[in-house]
């Protein structure tokens, strides 16, 4: 293997050196600041099986994703090969295709691996990328988003290694108490078949409930007219079918998503591994490639349990996106506001809403995703007049994306006019995709059509400037995070949005409590500057997940 020296431009430093392999160049220089290589998500897992850690890396082609998405060009190729055809002006490779993780498997992220570029033609790419940074909005933001990114690589190979502790003899438990008892030829368990059978006799007929089209025509032949079996559409319904049906369908997902199938594919050994995909959205939040962590259900989580001796250390920031949106907008009233020690929203709501907290969340939340019609005009209304840089913010960025425009997160990540698809939104925010309109609100969407729907496309720049700015401050409190755990016993092992497990001995927890509100404050100091904004965490030390909340 092949590496050398680099200086300040990008450029070489020094002569090219010969290693067997990088596990033994990286062990022989601890001195070295930073490693440059082209992907973090197909060596670091190598390195890590050696038990080789770095400090801090460069990650070329998620850089290249992050600097074309800057200049309007994302989606291109994005791999070190096709950033070097851009640069020489040749033919542009595509890049290879994603896989599907197989189950607890800790492979590369691309397969078959990318084109291997010589060390002279990758430097060439680096050093382009440097005076490409230099060119972006705001150069020393755009630097320290890459640097977060690529920090957040690391985070996430550590975290698949590591995988999350869990209890198969828990989870089995769980199980049976809510399916109750297996049938022999993988058939529905104990459970669903009783509920099938409540169904077929509420309507008088066979019915099967996992057949959307079966009951909707078993509804119409009832003299009832649904669209669907979504929850929100048949809840209301006045028909004895309607409660066997829902816990049906409740308690399908839990069999189908993380039954007994799911438990012997997906834990090893006491984790759970799944593949932790950094930046897998346009907004830079994380999915995974597999496995389903982001959507583990309340009630399975008591199957997340902490080793003997240890505790799980989990923590939920409080109302970050309102207080993002105060650090973004500079509204002076809301990062006063934000800066209390007192709750966000009841703040808001002292001085917008008449005490009425649940309306100033609501207005807060509709200013963020879009709810401008109806109730949420007129509580725009009222928030306007208490904090209008926060809603001007906003505002404008709903009009740039309406208008087709590039809008930017703060530290530079950017969005594009017409944004991804609909799937890895419906991952992330934890609804099985057949079913997509059970969205909760306030998750991240990545509408499909936003290309032709301007409307929608306004909505997701409103929202993208305050999720975006928020994936931006949690990669910087990971990457402080992990610095005070690399010298602990403490291991990261689970992150999404806004929330973080870290896996620690007892005797460590309050130093892990200690160190993520200390990440938070310094997260928010480096991503926003000096603000009196406040990002503090609700932490519990806990045996088991579920206990947490």
């Amino acid at each position: 293997m092949e590496i050398a020296p680099l200086g300040p431009d990008g450029l070489l430093a020094g002569p090219v050196l010969w290693e067997p392999d990088l596990a033994t160049a990286v062990r022989a220089r601890p001195q070295v600041a930073r490693w440059v290589w082209r992907s973090t998500a197909e060596v670091y897992p190598r390195l890590l099986a050696t038990g080789v850690r770095v400090e801090r890396c460069y990650d070329i082609e998620d850089a290249e994703t992050l600097l074309l998405g800057h200049e309007g060009r994302y989606g291109e190729p994005r791999s070190a090969a096709a950033a070097l055809a851009r640069l020489r002006g040749g033919p542009v490779p595509p890049d290879p295709p994603l896989r599907s993780a197989a189950p607890g498997a800790q492979s590369s992220l691309f397969e078959p691996r990318a084109v291997h570029l010589p060390l002279p033609d990758l430097v060439e790419v680096y050093a382009e990328q440097q005076r490409r940074h230099d060119a972006t909005t705001h150069p020393d933001r755009m630097r320290l988003l890459t640097a977060a990114e690529s920090a957040g690589m690391l985070v996430a190979a550590e975290m698949n290694r590591a995988g999350l502790p869990w209890s198969a003899d828990v989870h089995r438990q769980v199980l049976h108490e809510l399916l109750g008892e297996r049938y022999a030829g993988g058939g529905e368990p104990r459970r669903l078949a009783e509920l099938a059978d409540e169904v077929s006799t509420a309507f008088g007929r066979r019915v099967r409930p996992d057949l959307p089209a079966d009951v909707v025509k078993a509804f119409a032949q009832a003299g009832i007219k649904v669209k669907s079996t979504r929850r929100w559409e048949i809840e209301s319904v006045d028909h004895p079918a309607v409660k066997p049906l829902l816990e049906y369908k409740k308690l399908y997902r839990i069999w189908v998503a993380h039954g007994w199938s799911w438990l012997q594919d997906w834990v090893r050994e006491g984790r759970f591994r799944p593949e932790f995909l950094a930046h897998g959205t346009v907004t830079g939040r994380w999915v995974t490639n597999g496995g389903g962590a982001l959507q583990i259900p309340k009630v399975i989580r008591r199957a997340v349990v902490a080793d003997p001796g240890w505790r799980l250390v989990v923590a939920d920031a409080d109302q970050m996106e309102p207080r993002v949106l105060a650090a973004i907008s500079r509204d002076p009233g809301l990062m006063e506001v934000a800066g209390r020690e007192s709750d966000l929203y009841q703040s808001v709501s002292d001085r917008a809403f008449s005490g009425d907290r649940a309306q100033a969340k609501l207005a807060v939340l509709g200013a963020v995703y879009g709810q401008t019609s109806g109730d949420g005009l007129k509580n725009l209304a009222a928030l306007r007049r208490r904090f209008p840089k926060a809603v001007a913010y906003v505002d404008d960025a709903a009009r740039a994306g309406e208008e087709g425009r590039l809008v930017r997160t703060w530290l530079g990540r950017t969005c594009p006019p017409a944004a991804g698809s609909g799937d890895e939104a419906t991952e992330e925010a934890g609804i099985p995709q057949d079913d997509p309109a059970e969205t909760p609100t306030g998750t991240e969407w990545v509408p499909g059509y936003a290309s032709t729907n301007t409307r929608a496309r306004g909505r997701f720049a409103r929202n993208f400037v305050v999720q975006g700015s928020a994936a931006d401050w949690t990669l910087l409190l990971l990457a402080a995070l992990r610095q005070t755990c690399a010298n602990m016993a403490a291991e990261l092992v689970f992150f999404q949005h806004d929330e973080v497990i870290v896996h620690c001995p007892e005797e460590e927890a309050e130093t892990v409590v200690a160190a993520i509100r200390d990440a938070a404050e310094l997260a928010g100091r480096l991503t926003f500057g000096q603000t009196p904004v406040r990002f503090p965490f609700t932490t519990a030390v806990v045996e088991c997940y579920a206990d947490a909340k």
